[in-house]
This record gives structure tokens, C-alpha cells and sequence, in this order.
């Protein structure tokens, strides 16, 4: 697959520990290892529901106990869209952002 274009700081990258999420078989959202930093490559809200479910569902299923975003594209993800869809799924809210539990 090959990876969208990112202006700014972070970029997607092939290493073990990361996720990403395909709506409709294109890339939606990539999960830098150990969760704190996200990317997201739609603004489309429901396509953000669905990642953030995908997200959760892969909590539960055991991929990790815990997880806890603090940025979104750079930004505090309490700052951005994508914090309505992660609380929507079952992230609470912390002093440095969101976090779930499974």
C-alpha cells in the first residue's frame, strides 16, 4: 500500500506496534506505536466513528490493556474532531488527553 502524503511532522511508517484503519479500503487513520499520537487522513465524521470503534474493538480483543491518544496530527486531540468519535466509542477524558481501558 502505498502511503498518503502528510504535511508536518508525523509521518505513517511501517513499524511493528502501529494500526492503521481502512474505511472503504483507504487508509483513515494510523496509530503510532504505543497509542499517544494519531494521524488522521479523513475529516469525514462517520468514517471517524468508524475508526475510532475499529480502534476500541482492537483494545477489547487484547492488543493491549490500555491506550491513551494525547495528539492528533500534532494538535491535542482534545483540540480536534477526532476527540468526539474516540469519547463517542468509550475514551474518557485525562488532564493530558483521552484514554480507555479494555
Amino acid at each position: 500500500m502505498p502511503w498518503p502524503a502528510q504535511e508536518g511532522g508525523h509521518r505513517p511508517g511501517r513499524k511493528a506496534g502501529a494500526l492503521v484503519v481502512l474505511v472503504d479500503g483507504e487508509l483513515a487513520l494510523y496509530v503510532e506505536r504505543g497509542g499517544k499520537t494519531l494521524l488522521t487522513f479523513t475529516e469525514d465524521p462517520q468514517a471517524l466513528d468508524l475508526c475510532a470503534a475499529a480502534v476500541v474493538d482492537v483494545i477489547r480483543r487484547g492488543a493491549a490493556d490500555k491506550m491513551a491518544v494525547e495528539k492528533v496530527n500534532g494538535v491535542p486531540v482534545l483540540d480536534t474532531d477526532v476527540a468526539r468519535a474516540l469519547t463517542g466509542a468509550g475514551f474518557y477524558s485525562t488532564p493530558r488527553g483521552l484514554r480507555f481501558r479494555a
